[in-house]
């Protein structure tokens, strides 16, 4: 095998979000009178943000909001938190960038909607990504190997010759099921161990030539 592209995931991969996602959920949902702790915000990282909807939603009292309205002011609130700043995760920029420079092929595939992987894209160099797949262009969301597979489609490569970084149990599985060798690097919550599956504290180790012996 031979490493021909590096599928990356967003939220908590590439960049920071989910504390922003967290604080907005607390106080919006509070708001709303529904309870959210941090254990409720860390049950559905990785999530797709349909499945995300339902579950706010079955907290706030009836009558309180509609879904469609809750679905505008949260991914609202998110959406401006990212447009005026985000945080890269340790080392993965820098891996980002190595990848790019040595020609491998780099997809983002997150469960996030494309308005909002566009407000993270504001802050990176043009031309990162020769693919984008967004939670709102897919059928079947994470943990479902969908995305995945799209993405490894649209670049024209076999997924067992790809690299996919992660950080959720929900993402992991979904690259596992896609056939491709999965780099988790989880930050909220545990990642088990599993075939063709590397767990690392951070992405600052790494570089192509590490990714390309995963394969070998």
């Amino acid at each position: 095998m031979t490493l021909r592209a590096v599928l990356w995931d967003m939220d908590g991969t590439l960049v920071d979000t989910e504390p922003v996602w967290a604080r907005v959920q607390m106080d919006l949902l509070a708001s709303l009178g529904a309870q959210w702790t941090l254990e409720d915000c860390i049950s559905l990282v990785g999530s797709d943000l349909s499945d995300a909807l339902v579950a706010w939603m079955s907290r706030i009292p009836e009558g309180a909001i509609t879904a469609e309205q809750l679905a505008e002011r949260m991914f609202g609130q998110v959406l401006e938190s990212l447009k005026q700043e985000i945080e890269f995760r340790p080392g993965a920029l820098e891996l980002l960038q190595a990848c790019v420079k040595e020609d491998v092929p780099c997809a983002l595939v997150s469960a996030s909607y494309r308005v909002m992987i566009d407000a993270v894209l504001g802050h990176l160099p043009d031309d990162l990504f020769t693919v984008i797949v967004a939670g709102d262009e897919v059928e079947h969301g994470k943990p479902h190997p969908e995305p995945y597979l799209t993405a490894a489609k649209a670049l024209g490569v076999d997924p067992a010759d790809c690299v996919v970084i992660e950080d959720s149990p929900g993402g992991t599985a979904a690259g596992t099921a896609a056939g491709a060798f999965v780099v988790a690097v989880p930050q909220w919550v545990t990642i088990p161990e599993a075939p063709r599956r590397l767990i690392v504290k951070s992405l600052e180790p790494l570089t192509p030539e590490a990714l390309r012996d995963l394969l070998r």
